[in-house]
């Protein structure tokens, strides 16, 4: 009786250790830098949007690194399984609102504008539900090619409207990086959407094969 306890806390205790590997403790690190990156877009009138720049790129810089370790070194864990993702959402739909809330771009014609940031963020907060609930029925609901252009659009729509307002968040200013952020602003709104419908109807197909 008591052998089987202790293997099972032997056990147990091992799983939770094996939370804290590499790819994790990346993911947290992630986490982490977005936060102070927040920090200095919140200060960007004093500190300029360059800080901000350099802290995202870095952030996104480490999205494909945990997932590439945890697969290689075969470390995938459940706790993986919700940082990975939550990080993802955090500094995507985070830096989104602080560049959307900034005057220029309000004024931006046909920039990151906050409808456009409540699209993409509805379409995250549906997806992300959508994809709870089926792996909590141990359904496959991994990300699609779909869902990783569009992640790819959007860190690069998030570059282009840093350079955008670090240059002076005008079009008659900055003609080429204007250009650059409307194709990658619609162009992120399109594959948000896209990915989104697409995500929907796959979805709605696990759960018909649930229900029969």
């Amino acid at each position: 009786m008591n052998n089987g306890s202790d293997s099972r806390a032997l056990q147990t205790s091992a799983e939770k250790m094996n939370w804290w590997n590499i790819p994790n403790t990346i993911t947290t690190a992630r986490i982490v830098l977005t936060i102070v990156l927040f920090v200095t877009l919140a200060l960007h009138s004093q500190l300029g949007y360059f800080p901000s720049l350099v802290l995202f790129v870095i952030a996104a810089g480490t999205d494909w690194l945990d997932g590439f370790l945890a697969r290689r070194l075969h470390q995938v864990t459940a706790l993986g399984r919700v940082l990975d993702p939550f990080a993802d959402k955090l500094i995507i739909c985070g830096t989104f609102v602080f560049l959307a809330a900034d005057p220029k771009m309000l004024e931006t014609p046909g920039g990151l504008h906050p409808w456009i940031v409540v699209v993409i963020i509805s379409r995250e907060l549906l997806i992300t539900g959508l994809r709870s609930f089926l792996e909590g029925q141990t359904v496959d609901f991994s990300a699609k090619w779909s869902g990783k252009f569009k992640m790819a659009f959007q860190c690069i729509l998030a570059i282009v409207a840093f350079l955008y307002l670090e240059g002076g968040g005008t079009p008659t200013q900055n003609p080429a990086v204007w250009t650059l952020l409307v194709i990658f602003t619609y162009g992120t709104l399109i594959l948000t959407v896209y990915s989104g419908a697409a995500y929907v109807v796959i979805g709605l197909r696990q759960l018909r094969q649930l229900e029969a």
